[in-house]
């Protein structure tokens, strides 16, 4: 039985990235992107190869293409016309964006599942604006949310696409991180955080710092898991390694895309293991606050179904791809897409995901053999040094030019140096109480100004806690800490543990 999830997309950031994730996941399952309908596979393709497949049976009474092994159902359901409709919620307080992917999807997204603020006028980049309307308008998304739950026959979790420096996706993305974990205790939260480059060229929000900091408390305390995706890092690599001199907005969003897709391939062509989102995160997450993963991806191409021309990482030439060539790419700190050196620190965890229709294991175990030898990883020492590997299959209905392409999606100490950028710019313009007016004006900061100091403080020990990682005597860090947990934000008690989401629980 297929584990259901809901897809979240708020804010203008969210909902560009969210677009560009379902004409991925559309072009990946052949669905018309514009209407829902099924295409025919290709003639050249076969994937089952035996019709007496009780998996490939099931599909053909499910309306899906004859032959095709897959699981539409995780993030599609069938309307009554055997339509597939997105289990999606488009969320935005100013109606452009919302609008424009409504009106260029008419038949593919639920009309009901779209909410736009009646008055229109949107957060103005002000974190507390957002979150002040999120509670306004709580009862109402909540009603959409229930029913698209209750549409669901098990449904395992949400995910969360927003920008964490902006107003609505960071404001009112916050409070529904909040709300979710009150209204679905048991279910998985995950996110795809868009982080902002911290560069002043590059900015235009001056209180990106305030809304950063403000948010990523409830990615810290509110969220299973967050997949880290950072402008700063999608800029380098748009730059360097797909030689696009001046990415724009749609070759970033197509980058997202291409990551947020290959990060769910496991669960939507399933294998052995990694079926679904629970047995993913499990491994990639030992303690509840260490939940910031790191991406990678190889070989990178752009185009297909993403809106943007053809663009290759190979500048159109075509090279082998072999599991070993793949796996050691993953790992070079130039193709992962945070702004963080994995040279220093270690890792705590990490997976692979190779694709490839004829990956033969005896590759893979002489591939890990090989970079084991070299030893050029750092893992925790408290803890199992091993790289996770994962086979998915390619899509029947995408042509790609290399036999075999990997996705890296791993949890490393690194990440601390990200927010610690973050607090750094923080403290440039707090210092000054510069542009606090705006945040005066909405309740929640209207007696005083103390929700920054203690997300400051959530933030910080964040990044101690991910230093402390580093460590021989880590297994002891909660107990030596436990006295100060009691009276501050920084360590969750064990009431916090349990609102905060059902990773430790689950795990």
């Amino acid at each position: 039985m297929p584990r259901e999830i809901i897809t979240l997309q708020v804010g203008q950031c969210g909902n560009q990235i969210g677009g560009e994730f379902w004409k991925q996941l559309c072009l990946e399952h052949g669905i018309e992107s514009g209407d829902g309908t099924l295409k025919e596979l290709p003639e050249q393709h076969n994937i089952m190869g035996n019709n007496n497949n009780n998996f490939g049976r099931q599909q053909q009474q499910l309306g899906g293409q004859q032959g095709v092994d897959d699981r539409k159902d995780v993030f599609f359901y069938q309307s009554d016309d055997d339509r597939y409709t997105p289990r999606a919620l488009l969320m935005d307080l100013e109606p452009r964006v919302v609008n424009k992917l409504a009106h260029s999807n008419q038949k593919l997204f639920n009309p009901e599942n779209v909410f736009v603020s009646p008055d229109g006028g949107g957060a103005g980049n002000n974190w507390a604006s957002g979150f002040r309307q999120g509670q306004e308008h709580c009862e109402q998304i909540l009603d959409m949310i229930d029913r698209e739950a209750d549409n669901s026959d098990s449904l395992e979790g949400f995910v969360l696409c927003h920008s964490i420096a902006g107003g609505t996706g960071s404001g009112m993305g916050s409070y529904l991180l909040e709300r979710l974990n009150d209204h679905f205790p048991k279910k998985l939260v995950q996110t795809y955080s868009v982080f902002p480059s911290w560069q002043d060229q590059q900015s235009d929000v001056v209180v990106q710092p305030y809304n950063s900091l403000l948010t990523l408390k409830r990615l810290t305390l509110n969220a299973d898991a967050v997949v880290v995706l950072d402008n700063t890092a999608l800029n380098r690599i748009a730059v360097e390694r797909l030689r696009i001199p001046n990415p724009t907005v749609d070759h970033l969003n197509s980058l997202v895309a291409t990551i947020m897709a290959a990060s769910t391939t496991t669960l939507r062509y399933p294998s052995y293991m990694n079926n679904d989102l629970i047995g993913l995160l499990a491994t990639l997450i030992p303690t509840p606050r260490c939940h910031f993963l790191m991406t990678g991806y190889t070989p990178i191409e752009l185009g297909g179904g993403t809106g943007v021309g053809t663009t290759s990482e190979s500048g159109g030439m075509i090279r082998k791809t072999t599991v070993l060539d793949v796996m050691r790419r993953l790992t070079q700190p130039k193709n992962v897409m945070v702004s963080a050196n994995t040279k220093s620190g270690c890792y705590i965890s990490m997976l692979n995901i190779i694709q490839g229709n004829n990956i033969d294991p005896t590759d893979i175990h002489k591939a890990l053999q090989r970079i084991r030898d070299k030893s050029s990883l750092n893992f925790i020492p408290w803890g199992p040094a091993s790289i996770q590997v994962a086979l998915a299959r390619k899509s029947p209905f995408v042509e790609t030019r290399h036999k075999v392409s990997g996705f890296l999606l791993a949890n490393h100490t690194s990440m601390a140096e990200l927010f610690d950028r973050l607090l750094t710019q923080y403290d440039l313009i707090k210092k000054r109480n510069a542009f606090l007016d705006q945040y005066r004006r909405e309740p929640m900061f209207a007696e005083s100004l103390d929700e920054f100091d203690s997300a400051r403080e959530t933030v910080a020990s964040l990044v101690e806690e991910y230093r402390a990682c580093e460590r021989q005597d880590y297994v002891q860090y909660g107990i030596q800490n436990s006295g100060a947990a009691a009276g501050s934000d920084g360590y969750q008690s064990s009431s916090q543990q349990q609102q905060t989401g059902s990773t430790a629980r689950a795990y």
